[in-house]
């Protein structure tokens, strides 16, 4: 039999060697070994070649860690450039940071009266009975405020309130301009008109149309036309910020339309203005449209001072034409002021100091039933007898400075929020 070759014994220096190397290369919590450790800071050694390497090497080893604790770890999903929490603060530091407006503003040496009243003095009174923002919103939103006067010319100003949403929230400013310079104003009544100037001639080139069906005769019921801007439901102009430092957007003027069918809906708010509003029965108009509806009922209906705060002018004591209500009056500077218990026990110490919204939508009542002059020859026109149709009845609403222990019976409480 063949002898087998013998078996050559490894070198014992060898295997210490690759002992040592396997030691090396087992990784540590960072999961990264010395091995890989040392090989990338010798090759960043050799690579700048610095004057006292012996010296720099704590240092180079230190920093080339930290570089890679930094880097993060590798995952499916990269994290986003700009987190949520960045942004808002973002936003928060511009209402710190002086606008070249507050630099134009000193420059001129001009002493103004601000339309904005003190923020922080109302959220105090408010904390006292229960009602809170927080201190540092409160801030916030008293610095959000100043930036709108700064950059609108507003005769009045105050924070109407916070509206919560599933998705952001609405902050809401209620201002009125100086008188002759709102440009936004005018220039949405000269949409307006070219809108209805449009509707119109279409109409007309349908009805000069050849081979058109029989027409129909049903009508449907008038257009109720909204309060023009400063009176009723449009008495003021309100804007709104999703986030104290972030833009103030303009909210259109509200129609009866879209109020009465506010009254019929519930819906929850997103935050996002340009949303469909998908109801039954349906809303003419996005959020924004909706959002605004709301603020007028709220207002309508909840908005109280004490009796005898508020007077009517002397000038508005004479006799009134029928059917007409007052809608200004002013602040009794002899009010002596009502004791808590009252307040607190007694509705007839609290007056709504708000025009009323009727069922028309509209807080002073259109007749829709009288009929324009081309209207009215269109009918002379016609062979076809009609019925004299019944005059409507005139909405009537309670007055400016009625007592709340009369809501019961003047109906107010149609005016709740349904969102």
């Amino acid at each position: 039999m063949a002898e087998s070759p013998t078996e050559i014994a490894p070198d014992p220096r060898e295997l210490q060697i690759k002992y040592a190397k396997a030691y090396l290369l087992q990784a540590g919590p960072s999961g990264v070994s010395l091995y890989e450790h040392l090989s990338a800071l010798l090759s960043r050694i050799l690579s700048e070649r610095p004057p006292n390497a012996l010296e720099t090497l704590e240092q180079m080893s230190a920093e080339l860690h930290w570089s890679r604790l930094n880097r993060g770890h590798d995952a499916l999903r990269h994290l986003p450039e700009d987190p949520p929490t960045y942004i808002k603060a973002e936003s928060h530091r511009a209402l710190f940071s002086r606008g070249a407006e507050a630099d134009e503003a000193e420059g001129d040496g001009e002493m103004t009266d601000s339309p904005l009243p003190n923020l922080y003095d109302l959220a105090h009174l408010l904390q006292q009975g229960g009602v809170n923002l927080g201190q540092d919103e409160t801030v916030h939103i008293a610095l959000a405020m100043k930036r709108l006067t700064d950059t609108r010319p507003l005769q009045y100003c105050r924070f109407w309130g916070k509206i919560l949403g599933t998705a952001g929230s609405y902050l809401v400013a209620e201002v009125q301009f100086r008188e002759g310079e709102d440009e936004e104003a005018e220039e949405d009544a000269e949409e307006e008109e070219k809108e209805t100037a449009e509707e119109e001639e279409d109409e007309e080139e349908k009805e000069e149309a050849e081979d058109l069906p029989p027409k129909s005769t049903h009508r449907p019921p008038p257009v109720v036309p909204r309060e023009e801007n400063g009176t009723g439901t449009n008495k003021y102009v309100y804007f709104v910020s999703t986030e104290a430092g972030a833009e103030w957007i303009r909210l259109p003027p509200v129609t009866p339309a879209q109020i009465t069918a506010a009254r019929k809906i519930r819906r929850l708010f997103t935050g996002n203005l340009d949303a469909p509003v998908i109801t039954y029965p349906p809303f003419p108009g996005t959020e924004a449209n909706l959002l605004r509806a709301q603020i007028a009922r709220i207002s309508a209906g909840t908005h109280v001072s004490p009796l005898g705060y508020y007077q009517f002018g002397e000038e508005e004591g004479e006799e009134e034409e029928e059917g007409a209500t007052r809608d200004t009056y002013e602040e009794n500077l002899e009010f002596e002021g009502i004791p808590v218990t009252d307040l607190v026990e007694n509705l007839s110490s609290w007056v709504h100091h708000v025009q009323h919204i009727l069922p028309q939508g509209r807080c002073v009542w259109l007749n829709t039933a009288v009929k324009s002059e081309e209207e009215m020859e269109e009918e002379e026109g016609e062979e076809e007898e009609k019925e004299d149709e019944e005059e409507p009845e005139p909405e009537v609403g309670p007055p400016l400075l009625t007592p709340l222990s009369e809501d019961a019976g003047n109906l107010r409480t149609s005016t709740l929020v349904g969102a």
